[in-house]
């Protein structure tokens, strides 16, 4: 096919069924096919304004606009899809913190309701399958039943950024990474539209507050109105704004216009400035018009926790005053028993109080040998076991290589079973020398 113009190109591209723009496919009918085909072989047909207007690069690979990789069950028709843009980072990663943070406060019924969308964020596909490959070890039934996907851009998305222009006395290195960052936030937001009724952006790097799913969802429908724009629950930066996912065209166009120009905090609020300002009119007036697309509500959802940086060598300790105080643990009844530990306890934080559900159990760092012994004063029988180290403040304070062992009370049937398959009847769990058995060995995670 001869393509006679750039808008002809963009539909038939866009009609190709690419996973990041197939949204395009469900909101045009046949009817609406046939008259854009009939409209654009004319020769004399205007050449409207593109996403390859703005990245022309684009068109010399067709998978430029596909992701390079993806995890997930495509669902859609939820309330709220949230994006999560992850990049690599110098000195520590966040991310699985973050998502274990947002996923252990829905309920089931608001699992169901929901996606979480991250977005590997870098050319790298070497490092980007390796995060994907970590997340598919930690949270194996999130992405099989389609609460979390994952995915990353073609290494043809981004544009050639060492001809960026300088701008606002910003060294080149930050003006490439707010460049970068204007382009993951549309790649991300334009993925996401079709899969829900709103959208919230989100970053690597923070602590979710409990029932933050239902207060957001609530809190929109419960608008008197649908003419905002922004309902925002965080402070910070671009952590926690919601949109409706119908503006989200909008908000991309006016983003690719600018992308070079400016960081995206100052683009949003340029978008709201056109929508109802008056020029005629003074600053506080143009202020009062923002405040009605711009809604902010409190107490914050959402925490900033990282310190370093996406930005390579930068350090931030920016924390959203109206969050409040963090819950760094959770308490849980447990059965009576003395417990014991050759770690030495860091100031109040000790073992006795952890197990009682007071609060969390910190101490100077373990050599081997090291143990944690919990003696039930009468048996127990025990189903399952909870065993977590490390709190979103201080994610390197892990225990590695470790070992979860149960010592069996005085039942040689109940050993027979425990130590055997009921079918095949071979190893099930490996036992020490001393008669215990271990049924559990926590992994270390990588540090992505």
């Amino acid at each position: 096919l001869a393509l006679g113009s750039t808008y002809l190109a963009n539909i038939l591209i866009w009609l190709r069924g690419t996973a990041l723009w197939s949204y395009l496919v469900l909101c045009v009918s046949e009817e609406t096919r046939l008259k854009l085909w009939n409209v654009s072989s004319s020769k004399n047909v205007l050449q409207l304004p593109s996403i390859f207007h703005h990245l022309p690069h684009l068109l010399n690979k067709e998978d430029s606009l596909q992701p390079a990789m993806y995890l997930g069950q495509g669902r859609t028709g939820v309330s709220i899809v949230m994006g999560v843009p992850s990049v690599k980072r110098e000195v520590h990663s966040y991310l699985t913190d973050t998502l274990s943070s947002l996923m252990s406060e829905l309920s089931a019924a608001e699992k169901d309701d929901c996606v979480i969308v991250v977005l590997i964020a870098e050319a790298d596909q070497q490092y980007g399958s390796g995060v994907a490959d970590n997340l598919k070890l930690l949270f194996p039934a999130e992405i099989q039943s389609g609460l979390l996907e994952v995915i990353s851009p073609s290494i043809h998305f981004y544009p050639d950024f060492s001809r960026l222009r300088e701008s606002f006395g910003d060294p080149k290195e930050r003006i490439r990474w707010r460049t970068k960052q204007n382009l993951d936030y549309c790649f991300l937001m334009m993925y996401a539209q079709s899969k829900g009724t709103y959208y919230v952006q989100l970053e690597d790097d923070i602590v979710a507050r409990p029932n933050y799913f239902t207060t957001m969802k609530n809190f929109a429908l419960q608008q008197p109105s649908e003419d905002w724009m922004i309902l925002e629950f965080s402070q910070l930066g671009f952590i926690g704004k919601m949109f409706k996912s119908l503006d989200l065209s909008l908000i991309v166009e006016f983003m690719l216009m600018f992308y070079k120009d400016k960081p995206i905090d100052w683009l949003l609020d340029h978008i709201m400035w056109v929508k109802v300002c008056n020029p005629e009119k003074d600053a506080k007036h143009c202020d009062r018009q923002k405040a009605n697309l711009r809604i902010r509500f409190k107490p914050s959802l959402f925490q900033h926790v990282g310190t370093h940086s996406s930005l390579a060598g930068k350090i931030q300790k920016l924390k959203d005053k109206d969050f409040g105080k963090q819950t760094l643990h959770k308490g849980h009844a447990n059965p009576l028993a003395e417990v014991t530990t050759s770690l030495k306890t860091y100031q109040h934080f000790t073992l006795e109080k952890a197990y009682l559900g007071e609060d969390f159990f910190w101490a100077f760092t373990p050599v081997a040998g090291d143990f944690i012994r919990i003696r039930f004063y009468t048996p127990v029988r025990i189903e399952r076991y909870f065993f977590r180290s490390g709190n979103i403040e201080h994610p390197g304070d892990k225990l590695f290589n470790t070992s979860v062992e149960v010592l069996p009370f005085d039942n040689i049937q109940a050993q027979k079973e425990a130590l055997t398959e009921e079918r095949e009847k071979m190893p099930k769990y490996h036992r020490t020398e001393d008669g215990f058995i271990i049924v559990g060995e926590p992994k270390p995670v990588k540090n992505l």
